[in-house]
């Protein structure tokens, strides 16, 4: 009497176990790492309250700054932590060792990407709490939306600074693309100036970078009651630049630093 071969997993099935098995790694890691969950975790609500007591005496200024900070602030942070934390994995031979398992590159930013999105679900928790709890943010449009935009500008922070740090060789350069890749989009984003009073080329400019539409969802939540269809255009836009930056950031990693 044969004894049946067991049928072999399918190949989803086997990307998805190594996918979560990075994940694991990744959140393993950020536990034993305290200075670098408070940098997630922390920062961002220490900045929001910042600017609220900057902007003590002018409490109108704060509810029309401060939805659109509370989605800058994490991706911000995201950027710097996931660029880093992946240049580090090609810089000490980790990635290079990961890859000579059946382990392929979108594989390891998927598992990146699961990893941090569950810190950016903790991340806007916090800060969306603080901003409109004690801070006194006045936002029109439910609290679930407003997290919701706080999270999906975390995951793209996260895929952002994944993209850039294949092309970076020293932590010191991946935390130059920050101003080079973020400051450009914090300009163009409507939070110094409308968009529509910017001139031809900067408004087309803004149109296509992924902050704008991240700033446009969080300004229209302090005077929208309930979503819309151009939130969900918003969001939409997000997402989409969130997935497109993960899949060149597969195409483009390399497993070591030269």
């Amino acid at each position: 009497m044969t004894t049946p071969r067991p049928r072999p997993r399918p190949q989803a099935t086997r990307a998805l176990r190594r996918t979560l098995a990075t994940a694991r790694r990744v959140l393993t890691q950020l536990r034993h790492d305290p200075r670098t969950l408070a940098l997630l975790l922390v920062v961002p609500c220490l900045l929001l309250a910042l600017l609220k007591y900057m902007f003590d005496a002018q409490p109108a200024t704060f509810d029309r700054i401060g939805p659109a900070l509370l989605g800058i602030f994490p991706l911000l942070v995201m950027f710097l932590v996931t660029s880093v934390a992946m240049l580090r994995e090609r810089t000490t031979g980790t990635l290079e060792r990961l890859l000579t398992m059946p382990l392929g590159k979108l594989d390891l930013l998927l598992g990146y990407a699961l990893a941090f999105g569950a810190v950016a679900l903790l991340q806007a928790t916090l800060a969306t709490a603080l901003a409109i709890g004690p801070l006194g943010l006045h936002i029109a449009g439910p609290t679930w939306l407003v997290f919701t935009v706080a999270v999906a500008d975390g995951l793209l922070g996260m895929a952002l600074g994944l993209l850039v740090s294949a092309f970076a060789a020293t932590e010191f350069q991946a935390v130059q693309f920050l101003p080079a890749v973020l400051l450009p989009q914090i300009l163009l984003c409507g939070l110094f100036v409308p968009r529509d009073a910017m001139a031809t080329a900067l408004r087309w400019a803004s149109d296509v970078l992924p902050l704008s539409y991240a700033v446009d969802a969080m300004t229209r939540l302090t005077t929208t009651a309930t979503a819309d269809t151009t939130i969900a255009r918003d969001l939409a836009v997000i997402a989409g630049s969130t997935l497109l930056a993960l899949a060149l950031g597969a195409a483009t990693l390399r497993r070591r630093t030269p």
